[in-house]
């Protein structure tokens, strides 16, 4: 199968991911207007009901997205990798991946375990590479080391899912094991897999001028059609601030407002659209390429030695596997 193939058989997880994203968002804002609307009726007092309301907000949140949306996720990647290694794909992709993270990880607790080691395990070896900028000195090393942070932390995330479908790959070994092999086979073929810079941030601004740009557009439009709703959240905004003889003129002009409030619809939406369709097709291609170099040799103990070296997280789990 090519990429576009486990693409489009496996971008209904990121949909569903989406729905309990939303369901969880829509049960935590419910639970807060609920508990204020009930507080303020029973003992006029909305503010309680209001604190009462997030807190059972949280939970039921916390719930959804712990128990129920990360199946979701976790059974996209297996498909991926599935889809890379066998070549096809079953015809009900959602069930099939769902039962395989429930095989590969039988409780929750397990799951969270091992993701939380492999993001443990290259968050550290992120930081030391932001390091390096933040040594210049000064503003210009600060910039340079928060440069460096936002790309790493982006590269992070990717190689974060291809060591979780490098566990799926290697579902005949403990979790734990295939885990420090996943963090080996980006040390050993670092440079081939960051040749996916290119395809990850190239993909990655290309949409953010397409569907940031649209919403952007879109949303302009609307205002300039309505430049009473402008002019109210102006008055709004200048009747809130601390020092309304001092207001920028990005508040008082409404054009200008208006320009600003499409530009965060704009990065609000691409990171939606961005999250649920275009990330799943960067990341077939990342997790092929991942896949496909840690199957080209066998990972032995020298290797995972040398990566002890450089992550004291990984030398404690290899410690404790051995």
């Amino acid at each position: 199968m090519d990429n576009k193939s486990i693409y489009k058989k496996t971008i209904g997880f990121s949909l569903w991911r989406v729905l309990w994203d939303l369901l969880a968002t829509v049960a935590f804002f419910g639970f807060i207007v609920l508990g204020a609307v009930i507080a303020d009726k029973a003992a006029n007092n909305a503010l309680i009901g209001l604190a009462i309301g997030a807190i059972l907000g949280g939970v039921v949140c916390y719930l959804i997205l712990h128990f129920i949306a990360y199946t979701y996720k976790a059974g996209q990647i297996a498909m991926m990798a599935e889809g890379v290694t066998k070549g096809k794909l079953p015809d009900d992709t959602i069930k099939e991946g769902k039962k395989i993270v429930k095989e590969r990880f039988s409780t929750v607790a397990a799951y969270y375990a091992v993701t939380g080691v492999i993001k443990g395990i290259f968050q550290q070896i992120g930081n030391g590479i932001t390091a390096v900028g933040q040594a210049v000195g000064g503003d210009t090393g600060g910039a340079v080391g928060g440069t460096i942070s936002s790309v790493v932390n982006t590269i992070i995330a990717y190689l974060c899912d291809c060591c979780l479908g490098w566990v799926f790959v290697k579902k005949d070994e403990k979790a734990t094991k295939a885990t420090l092999e996943g963090a080996v086979i980006f040390f050993k073929h670092g440079k081939t897999l960051l040749k996916n810079l290119g395809r990850i941030f190239g993909i990655s601004i290309l949409s953010f001028l397409v569907i940031g740009g649209i919403f952007f557009g879109i949303s302009f439009l609307i205002f300039q059609a309505f430049p009473d709703l402008m002019s109210s959240l102006s008055q709004a905004l200048i009747e809130v601030a601390d020092d309304p003889s001092n207001i920028p003129e990005i508040i008082t002009n409404t054009t200008y407002l208006g320009l600003a409030c499409s530009g965060i619809i704009g990065v609000i939406m691409w990171s939606i659209l961005h999250s649920t369709f275009v990330r799943p097709f960067i990341l077939v291609g990342v997790l092929r390429n991942f896949i496909k170099s840690g199957l080209e040799e066998k990972i032995t103990e020298a290797d995972m030695a040398e990566v002890d070296k450089k992550s004291k997280k990984f030398a404690k789990l290899h410690a404790e596997e051995a």
